[in-house]
């Protein structure tokens, strides 16, 4: 972003003269090239298709770069790293991706850090773990963490992401501190980039007070295919009669349920408590530690690969980048 001299307003601007902007990048002692969009956005203008378009970017350009840092704003910079976690299979080199929470241009920014240690980690990283897989992340104010693993935090802070269920991937301070065993083991496969993502997801967020009129609002929608239910602790909601009997509607009608606790830290435990032992009977499927951003982006990729049900499901509570823990 730039700052409009007259409004005043944040803008999005083009990353064409990166390096004059930064010249502090031509003390690298390796190449890198810029790519922009023809028409930067606001990311919190961000949809599934930005997604796909950064999926081919990276398949066009896979061949002839080590890594690749992508440069994001912060509102659903943690939305993006989760989809491109599950979009790039087989990937077996660094994405990362960061920002800063004051525009590039301003004296006191923040992006200047970010994208210069960013750089430089996208470099390393291949050189340092030839035996782990590659893996999407954020770099944001000294820590590198796993992007599906991350949500955003803060407004007001310079670091403004957390991972709250999984550990930094790095350490960033005068030296950079690689956590080896954090990184996912290598696997055997390729290189397998995927851009189908479905929209036909909905999010049922719990309340007390919650009326019937609202969670029909938001089930009474024939085009999704998948709810995300918003609850509360370990995955409680209302033990009302005619909540358990929406819920069981919607079930019957061949929707997926998929349980993701408003905390930020913990895990779903369905049965746990009598308060959710009614979901797990009905069939909703508990979505263990993802973050709501994890959640929303697997929802909508799983649901963009003509799976059957029942292996959605299954993929639904399965790790397929270390988005959850068993």
């Amino acid at each position: 972003m730039i700052q409009d001299p007259v409004s005043m307003a944040l803008r999005p601007f083009s990353l064409e003269h990166l390096l004059e902007t930064i010249p502090e990048l031509q003390r690298f002692n390796f190449n890198i090239h810029s790519s922009s969009f023809d028409e930067p956005i606001d990311s919190s203008n961000a949809t599934p298709e930005l997604w796909s378009n950064l999926v081919s970017i990276i398949e066009e350009n896979y061949s002839q770069y080590d890594g690749f840092v992508i440069l994001h704003g912060t509102d659903t910079m943690a939305y993006t790293a989760s989809a491109l976690s599950f979009a790039l299979e087989g990937l077996s080199k660094p994405v990362v991706i960061t920002g800063s929470q004051l525009p590039i241009g301003m004296l006191r920014t923040d992006g200047k850090e970010n994208l210069i240690s960013s750089i430089e980690i996208a470099a390393t990283l291949p050189q340092l773990f030839a035996e782990k897989r590659g893996e999407v992340c954020i770099y944001f104010d000294g820590f590198l963490f796993r992007g599906n693993r991350t949500i955003k935090s803060s407004t007001q802070h310079f670091e403004a992401f957390e991972s709250p269920n999984y550990p930094p991937l790095a350490d960033v301070g005068v030296e950079v501190k690689f956590e080896s065993d954090h990184f996912l083991p290598k696997r055997e496969g390729t290189f397998v980039p995927h851009k189908s993502f479905s929209d036909k997801v909905g999010v049922l967020y719990l309340f007390p007070g919650i009326t019937r009129e609202t969670v029909k609002a938001t089930f009474y929608n024939d085009e999704n295919e998948l709810y995300i239910l918003r609850t509360y602790g370990s995955g409680n909601g209302p033990s009302e009669p005619w909540f358990l009997n929406l819920i069981e509607e919607q079930v019957s009608k061949g929707k997926i349920v998929l349980n993701i606790t408003q905390c930020d830290r913990g895990t779903v435990h369905q049965g746990k408590y009598e308060a959710s032992g009614a979901f797990k009977s009905l069939g909703v499927v508990g979505g263990l530690d993802m973050t709501f951003e994890s959640a929303v982006t697997k929802s909508m990729f799983l649901l963009g690969q003509n799976l059957s049900q029942k292996e959605l499901k299954q993929k639904l509570i399965e790790p397929l980048c270390g988005e959850l823990s068993i």
